[in-house]
């Protein structure tokens, strides 16, 4: 989920530099004035230490704010900075301008973080997940140059050469697509019905959306087909205030996969083409705008997009 800054209400960053300014104009005026106008009621001494005391006080409350306000906030976002994003978030700031400064930080954090995983993940996956074309190429290609081969098996292994040259393209389109699905949309709202359709696709519930066309349009794509792709004839969408309930009549996500569907080059369709990469796709592209899709628990399969 990502992470924002609480609204409060906070004095704006100029009535908080205004105020101390305003404080040292105003108070030897107000001490010129009372020696002016009252200074015979108290003695010179006595109203020196009321000065002072005022001044005092002054200065402390003062103190206080622009620690509170400004210090402590810009150093909250220092540390956070410097944690490269984590577990200690800020949550609120001084002033609007911080909260603003600080929602802006955590949102890049968020976004070097998820680009940083993105490469991990490839990183991880990619030696295994080639492993097996490439296994394919070199052993059609140790048979090719036998000249011996008959021509039928010398057309099988051109064949499996170029399934395997499909594949490991596969794979690397998947990745790209996984890399640019972290830059967001342009912002936008549209009307479920108006973006969602197929074949199956009933929408049980309407509503705006606060997500841009584009974007529920790619998510409920990769959904949909999912969906058919595993068996499902119905697929329903209900959209709420705050988010969007996919789900199928299929026959589900067994136990032992529920925790690695969004996971890149997770697949249960490896034989049919399948990579991996459309669950992840749709999580990256979501977190780019603030939002966060789940599996929940229900008949079938039932995702859940939270905005």
């Amino acid at each position: 989920m990502s992470r924002r800054v609480n609204a409060k209400w906070r004095p704006p960053l100029a009535l908080v530099l205004g105020g101390p300014l305003a404080a040292v104009f105003f108070l030897p005026l107000v001490g010129i004035g009372y020696f002016r106008v009252a200074g015979g009621v108290l003695g010179w001494a006595e109203t020196a230490w009321m000065i002072g005391w005022m001044a005092f006080a002054a200065t402390a409350i003062l103190g206080f704010l622009l620690w509170r306000l400004v210090l402590r906030p810009v150093r909250a976002i220092t540390d956070y900075a410097q944690s490269e994003g984590g577990s200690n978030v800020p949550v609120h700031f001084g002033t609007p301008e911080f909260s603003k400064l600080g929602q802006s930080v955590i949102a890049m954090t968020q976004t070097l973080q998820g680009r940083e995983a993105v490469l991990r993940s490839y990183a991880d996956h990619v030696t295994h997940e080639f492993k097996s074309p490439l296994t394919v190429v070199r052993g059609a290609a140790e048979l090719l140059d036998d000249p011996t081969l008959a021509p039928a098996d010398r057309a099988k292994m051109l064949g499996n050469i170029m399934a395997a040259v499909d594949r490991m393209q596969a794979l690397l389109d998947g990745q790209r697509a996984l890399a640019q699905a972290q830059d967001p949309m342009p912002r936008g709202s549209c009307r479920l019905s108006d973006v969602v359709a197929g074949p199956g696709v009933v929408v049980t519930q309407d509503a705006q959306i606060p997500l841009p066309a584009a974007l529920i349009t790619v998510v409920m794509t990769h959904l949909i087909g999912n969906a058919h792709a595993h068996g499902a004839t119905q697929i329903d969408i209900a959209a709420g205030a705050d988010q969007i309930r996919v789900s199928d009549n299929g026959p589900g996500i067994s136990k032992g996969n529920r925790s690695r569907v969004f996971d890149p080059f997770f697949t249960t369709r490896r034989d049919n083409g399948g990579t991996g990469m459309g669950l992840a796709i749709v999580r990256r592209m979501l977190q780019a705008h603030g939002a966060e899709i789940d599996l929940v628990d229900g008949p079938g399969a039932v995702f859940e997009i939270r905005f």
